[in-house]
């Protein structure tokens, strides 16, 4: 995309705050998860956590959070989906299993973790560390390999993203379409 997808606007805010806004209902407190750059930005605007998992991208943040409080559940949830609506969060957070690692959706395929939509539990931590030290830093290889409790999203358009410009405009177009 070659800029900061949270910064893009689809539901007249720029797209982090919108996010914040959908946690913050289900949520009892909701967080940006940033790098140094970003947290500038957000100064004195929305809640944040700076990464301190660097160079990790969204497991990066997800163990930051973790680390945070170590106590409590995170729901971490990615900035580049649009479509995405308290309706599915509020199924996501009733169908929590808190004595599995996670609770996740089924990416859009139907085959494989969603770990950009998911509630990690508190033991998730040393699991997510324990496969970072084996060299793998990508979440959903976590999931994949974890006892987790996996569910069909109720609308599977929900889980589209945006990687680069034409489907920006193209979400752009859908979501001025359904107003």
């Amino acid at each position: 995309m070659q800029s900061d997808k949270g910064l893009l606007q689809y539901h007249d805010q720029d797209q982090r705050t919108h996010v914040h806004q959908l946690l913050s209902t289900v949520c009892v407190e909701a967080f940006v998860s940033c790098n140094s750059t970003q947290a500038a930005d957000l100064e004195d605007k929305l809640p944040y956590l700076e990464d301190r998992f660097l160079n990790l991208g969204p497991k990066g943040g997800i163990l930051t959070a973790l680390q945070h409080d170590p106590n409590v559940a995170w729901l971490a949830v990615a900035c580049d989906l649009p479509f995405l609506s308290k309706e599915t969060l509020d199924y996501l957070v009733q169908h929590r299993d808190h004595t599995k690692m996670a609770t996740a959706f089924y990416d859009s395929d139907g085959k494989f973790p969603e770990p950009l939509l998911t509630i990690w539990e508190p033991r998730s931590y040393a699991l997510l560390l324990q496969f970072l030290s084996l060299g793998y830093s990508c979440p959903r290889k976590a999931l994949i390999n974890s006892d987790v409790k996996l569910l069909t999203i109720p609308n599977v358009t929900e889980l589209r993203n945006v990687n680069d410009q034409a489907a920006y405009k193209e979400v752009l177009t859908d979501l001025h379409q359904k107003r």
